[in-house]
């Protein structure tokens, strides 16, 4: 048992190689185990071999070859499909891109037309807003203008009544009331 160790322990005590070499030692090389191995491969392949003879492996070999054949076959076709597919595939793409392209132009047109009339609408409801507006300014004004000739007129009359309080007495208060009231008798008298 040591002598068969010995060989596996000795490998972990050898320096490693600097570069490589031959070796025409035949123990040291172990050519034998693989001749032998060989040689066993040939004694017993020999029946196994001359159980199928040379008919039947070339019958093998020719069925193995239409298979392959047949393989192939099929994959062309599937491939000449998928071509055709494809190539449908990229009309249809191309069909609905130009379909996409009339649906975004007539898109943004429409969204250009949409828009003009809201513009047009807005400025009608504008115009229609401004002319009660306008309408509501005026009427203000007038009335504004009303209230100021009113007040004008009032202050003109106290300032009037005041200057002429000032400026005549009593006594001629009394003589134009008196005439006042004459002329008013004298009209109520009168017969028309």
């Amino acid at each position: 048992m040591k002598n068969v160790i010995d060989p596996f322990i000795s490998l972990s005590y050898w320096p490693s190689a600097g570069g490589f070499g031959s070796n025409t030692n035949i123990l040291e090389t172990n050519i034998i185990n693989p001749s032998v191995v060989l040689s066993v491969l040939i004694y017993f392949g020999k029946g196994v071999c001359a159980s199928y003879n040379l008919l039947s492996l070339s019958n093998l070999l020719d069925n193995r070859k239409q298979k392959i054949l047949n393989t192939i076959r099929n994959s062309e076709e599937l491939c000449k499909g998928a071509i055709d597919q494809l190539e449908k595939a990229r009309a249809r793409l191309r069909e609905v891109e130009m379909i996409g392209d009339k649906i975004r132009v007539n898109g943004d047109s429409q969204v250009e037309r949409e828009k003009g009339d809201l513009i047009n609408v807005a400025s009608n409801n504008l115009e229609q807003l401004e002319d009660p507006k306008n309408e509501t300014v005026y009427s203000e004004q007038q009335r504004a203008i009303d209230q100021i000739r009113q007040q004008v007129s009032r202050q003109a009359l106290r300032r009037t009544i005041g200057t002429l309080n000032s400026r005549f007495k009593i006594e001629l208060h009394l003589r134009t009331i008196n005439q006042n009231i004459g002329l008013f008798r004298t009209m109520m008298n009168t017969p028309d």
